[in-house]
């Protein structure tokens, strides 16, 4: 049903994707699926990374770990935009499309009262993709 899912990372909270990355690995080995692993940063030296260079290097490791550990066929992807957060949506509904996802696997928060008035990233990409998305809370 799966063959190729994409799972958005952020660097700057790998203690928080615990559950989505394995929900996502579980899935991916019960299907036989491919896991690509995106993530989202700027041009700028950041907390996550000097340049986008590095913050290549580090999706890269971190989707190596994540196969070495599960067994699951990993690959990353790295984009570079001007402001993560406003574009972050948008650019993982793109990403999903060019790279041939057959699902979207991601973490998402609880939702506020703020959510009601701002869409999440989460809420964006399910209401703007023509792929079946899990958010896992």
């Amino acid at each position: 049903m799966y063959q190729k899912m994409l799972v958005p990372v952020d660097l700057a909270h790998i203690e928080k994707l615990d559950k989505a990355v394995k929900t996502a690995t579980d899935l991916a080995a019960h299907y036989k699926a491919e896991i690509c692993f995106l993530a989202v940063g700027t041009n700028t030296p950041s907390e996550v990374a000097h340049n986008p260079k590095e913050f290549e290097q580090k999706i890269s490791v971190f989707a190596e770990d994540v196969s070495r550990k599960s067994g699951i066929a990993t690959s990353a992807v790295a984009e570079i935009a001007h402001d993560p957060a406003v574009d972050l949506g948008k650019i993982l509904v793109s990403k999903a499309d060019e790279l041939g996802a057959d699902v979207i696997v991601m973490a998402s928060h609880v939702p506020s009262v703020a959510d009601h008035i701002f869409s999440s990233h989460g809420g964006y990409v399910a209401s703007h993709s023509d792929h079946s998305v899990f958010l896992v809370r």
